[in-house]
């Protein structure tokens, strides 16, 4: 009932929505007569926070048209490689000719975005870090409510699969990237590969900020997903697409339920954010004003999740901690990451992540037991949030470098 009352408010309030947009743009044209108006352009803010605030988000794109191969700029096209009901295999091609590309020898990447509400564009800035060194692949997860009910049921354990079946359709030159909540069925896909004695294991695995053992330094989200029961959650966040949607009746955690709690996380930091967004629109400081869009276009962008696949992800990762204690199993086998032995490791956090606390994600090395000390490495981020460690100029400058170079000594 709520997803419906949901969209009926979006329906009845988007005529408000666009009547904003356009008083907001009039108001600040220069050939238009209202730009003339007193305190135009302080009415015309006000507009577009509200209608910024009001409108809905739709998937933004990558955008990534171009990229710097040895100080020369070469196009990049998005090329399908796997299309899955839940996800699409995105290939980062540079249009080069085949003998050129295999002359550059750039190591192929597999960079597993999170299926944790947001769209996968939120690692934009990540495959624009990585593409002038690496031959970039994503998985492109799919908003749960394009899913006609016909495609089945997607459960943790179907992310651990579609997880195997990429690696082993890129080769075993391959290095994973994982960041946030994929870190977890990432090393569950590889230690089940390693324990079947699958000739297809990847090269490395580098871990970004996730929650591999939520028990250590646990954060607010942790905490929320400890003091509510499983039984709490099936009852009071999982909805029923509505008919208007490819996924009718398709049972969902809601993206705008989802984008409502990152707001609730942090909700002084984003009203001043706001506030100063309206300030730059007053003064004019277009630069500044175009940085609060780009970054509120991606963040408010959300997607439904699969019911089976989000109450699954609460209990074994953040109430039963099965990945740590050594009890979960996929398909009747279990998990061991102590049996990867000859993929490198390496972790990464960030010193302020307020999402995967400290040591979350470095407890990695303690499961996988059995990699020699050759082959890990560790980083903490210094002075950097979550976000931080795969987007932005930390990223940019300290982690990504990092990367490559890990990538580089393993290849």
């Amino acid at each position: 009932m709520l997803y419906k009352l949901h969209e009926q408010n979006r329906s009845l309030f988007a005529p408000f929505v666009e009547w904003a947009h356009a008083w907001a743009k009039l108001l600040v044209d220069p050939v238009s007569p209202t730009a003339r108006f007193p305190f135009a352009r302080h009415i015309a803010a006000g507009y577009e926070l509200m209608y910024r605030l009001s409108k809905e988000y739709e998937k933004p794109q990558f955008g990534i048209r171009t990229t710097l191969v040895g100080g020369k700029t070469v196009a990049v096209s998005e090329e399908v490689t796997l299309n899955k009901a839940f996800c699409t295999l995105l290939h980062f091609r540079k249009n080069l000719g085949d003998e050129e590309l295999a002359a550059l020898k750039h190591p192929k990447v597999l960079l597993v975005a999170p299926l944790s509400g947001h769209h996968s564009t939120l690692l934009r800035d990540t495959v624009h870090g990585l593409l002038p060194n690496h031959d970039v692949y994503i998985t492109d997860w799919t908003d749960a409510r394009l899913v006609p009910l016909s495609e089945g049921a997607f459960h943790l354990h179907d992310y651990v699969y579609y997880v195997q079946d990429f690696i082993r359709l890129l080769g075993p030159e391959l290095h994973v990237i994982s960041v946030c909540q994929p870190t977890v069925p990432v090393l569950a896909a590889i230690a089940l590969m390693a324990s079947a004695g699958d000739t297809q294991l990847p090269k490395t695995m580098t871990m970004m900020g996730g929650p591999i053992d939520p028990r250590r330094s646990p954060t607010q989200v942790n905490a929320l997903a400890t003091e509510k029961t499983y039984s709490w959650f099936e009852n009071s966040v999982i909805y029923r697409v509505p008919p208007s949607h490819p996924g009718s009746g398709r049972k969902v955690y809601p993206g705008f339920l989802q984008h409502a709690g990152f707001v609730a996380m942090n909700p002084e930091r984003h009203a001043q954010s706001h506030r100063e967004f309206h300030e730059h629109l007053i003064r004019g400081e277009d630069e500044l004003a175009e940085e609060h869009r780009k970054f509120y276009n991606e963040y408010n962008a959300v997607l439904d999740m699969p019911a089976e696949y989000y109450l699954e992800t609460i209990r074994t990762v953040f109430q039963e901690f099965s990945l740590p204690r050594g009890t979960w199993q996929v398909g009747g086998k279990p998990v061991r990451p102590q049996d990867i032995e000859g993929v490198a490791l390496f972790t990464i956090e960030g010193e302020h992540d307020d999402i995967s606390g400290s040591g979350q994600t470095h407890a990695a090395h303690d499961l996988c037991t059995a990699i020699p000390d050759a082959k890990r490495q560790q980083f903490t981020a210094p002075q950097c949030g979550h976000f931080g460690i795969f987007s932005g100029r930390r990223w940019r400058e300290m982690v990504c470098p990092r990367i490559g170079e890990f990538i580089r000594m393993h290849s």
